[in-house]
């Protein structure tokens, strides 16, 4: 009784954090970060983006900034009008991709994207792994968070240590 009980609770913990382990952090620009003067076009090319990776833009606080923006804004270096709600500045910015398609990044700053190549485009495939949702026909917005958290296999394993815990006391 105890052992099926057990089994049953690390199956549910072990299916339920898989996709979290299958996400991939991709620091942009590598070493480079971001800044001027570097090819994010080639960075991405050959990087497979899916559901539930995040983008991590690491720069100088005050110098950079990374605002979301559609194909036209990206193609113009265009910053949207609502720039205070697509716009991140902490220099350590974590996006979470969230839903399948085309998304577009650029820096706002100045003449960044225009003349310092400041801009990336990507194409977000579906989550893998097991339990991966299939896309909607409304996608939601990609949340943002600052890079302030544990890391996704971290989190993952104290999910099951308290699992394992929780089964052996019942």
């Amino acid at each position: 009784m105890a052992l099926s009980r057990f089994l049953t609770m690390f199956l549910v913990v072990a299916v339920s954090i898989i996709p979290i382990i299958s996400s991939t952090d991709f620091i942009v620009g590598d070493d480079n970060g971001w800044a001027t003067g570097f090819d994010y076009q080639a960075w991405a090319q050959g990087k497979e983006f899916h559901v539930g990776d995040k983008l991590v833009f690491k720069y100088t606080k005050g110098k950079h900034n990374v605002m979301r923006v559609n194909g036209t804004g990206f193609q113009q270096c265009a910053v949207p009008p609502d720039s205070s709600t697509q716009g991140f500045t902490t220099g350590n910015d974590v996006i979470v991709l969230s839903s399948p398609g085309r998304k577009w990044y650029i820096c706002g700053i100045s003449n960044h994207c225009e003349n310092g190549k400041m801009k990336l485009a990507i194409t977000v495939q579906p989550q893998i792994g097991l339990g991966a949702p299939t896309s909607s026909p409304n996608p939601t917005p990609t949340p943002i968070s600052d890079a302030t958290g544990t890391s996704p296999i971290y989190s993952s394993w104290i999910v099951i240590i308290f699992a394992l815990l929780i089964a052996i006391m019942f």
